[in-house]
């Protein structure tokens, strides 16, 4: 059983402030797996196996708890936290990594690459406050890598892109930066891209792999789950599962950061509520007009705002109602027992 300190596990100052007198006793644990009934957690003591004190969906891969060696008894606010809209018909929000340095958008010098796609990877990474880096796979299938390279970073001044041959395991080593020294990164993108041809090479691991379809450049699932893993650079890697549906949520600080040439012209506009139509004095309808700004770039960014701000406000009147619903439980619950005490009285 390997054991680590907790500096090697990530463990900083801003989690060392969370502590106080009481949790002397309590071990910090940083959890590698979520399951429904367990947690997976590694702590200078080994691997755990912990009773989750919330409902799953609490606690993220990443995350770093507090507990007794047998249940997870408070978790510690992260210093960075990805999450999305719950895939489906849920209404809810969804964690899919805490605790993370670099977020890696992981797409391909083919079809897969997509601007509207990666922008929507993009705003969920900056709004984590965690550094985005694009990484391009599949480079020595491509004629001209450097143009994919020249696109995704034409998305915005805070975009680092790379370019990397996931079954060159020295070229792979080109990603050590950002997964050593006890540094967390983050792998997210479609399937097919190459996440576990990645994951092997960092990590030392020999996860199976899976093709593409040739016609449109996308794969079948690998990864099943989230898992933290430690990378043979001294860091920890997080490879998560190909997404099909990434919904915004609690994201607009990521898209102020993403489209900033944007909302630097719309503070420009005359009236503050501009919707940037038919009203007079509107700088984003003038950059519009003369060129300086793209039209498919202004429809995207109205696009995921209206997105954000829509699954914003339903979750938030979700939890409203649940908060409702659970005082209107708890005055029904009060009223029997007090009814029941008086009856028996």
């Amino acid at each position: 059983m390997t054991t680590y300190t907790l500096t090697d596990l990530g463990w900083s100052d801003h989690f060392a402030r969370q502590l106080s007198e009481d949790d002397a006793a309590l071990t910090p644990a940083r959890i590698s797996e979520v399951h429904r009934s367990q947690l997976i957690a590694l702590s200078e003591a080994g691997d755990l196996r912990l009773i989750p004190t919330d409902s799953a969906g609490a606690y993220a891969v990443g995350d770093w708890v507090l507990t007794d060696g047998t249940s997870a008894l408070r978790r510690l606010d992260p210093v960075t936290d990805l999450h999305r809209r719950a895939a489906g018909h849920a209404v809810g929000a969804q964690r899919i990594a805490a605790n993370v340095d670099t977020v890696g958008l992981v797409t391909s010098c083919n079809a897969d690459f997509n601007v509207a796609r990666l922008e929507r990877y993009l705003a969920l990474a900056l709004a984590s406050n965690a550094l985005p880096l694009v990484i391009l796979t599949k480079a020595d299938l491509c004629d001209d890598p450097d143009s994919y390279k020249r696109k995704a970073e034409r998305m915005s001044p805070l975009v680092t892109a790379i370019t990397v041959n996931a079954k060159d395991p020295e070229d792979v080593k080109r990603l050590t930066p950002w997964c050593r020294n006890a540094q967390t990164l983050a792998l997210l993108g479609s399937s097919g891209v190459g996440k576990t041809t990645l994951r092997n090479a960092l990590t030392g691991e020999t996860e199976a792999t899976q093709g593409i379809r040739e016609d449109d450049a996308k794969g079948r699932h690998t990864t099943t789950h989230r898992a933290l893993r430690p990378t043979l650079a001294g860091g920890w890697l997080i490879d998560t599962p190909g997404m099909r549906e990434l919904q915004l949520s609690g994201t607009s600080g990521g898209l102020e950061e993403l489209f900033d040439d944007i909302e630097t012209l719309a503070a420009e506009c005359k009236f503050s509520n501009c919707a940037h139509d038919t009203e007079p004095g509107c700088a984003v309808k003038a950059a519009l007009e003369n060129g300086s700004l793209e039209q498919a770039r202004f429809d995207r960014w109205q696009k995921l705002r209206r997105e954000d701000q829509y699954n914003s406000e339903t979750i938030a009147a979700a939890r409203a109602r649940q908060k409702s619903f659970g005082r209107v439980v708890k005055e029904a619950m009060s009223t029997k027992s007090r009814y029941k005490r008086g009856y028996e009285d």
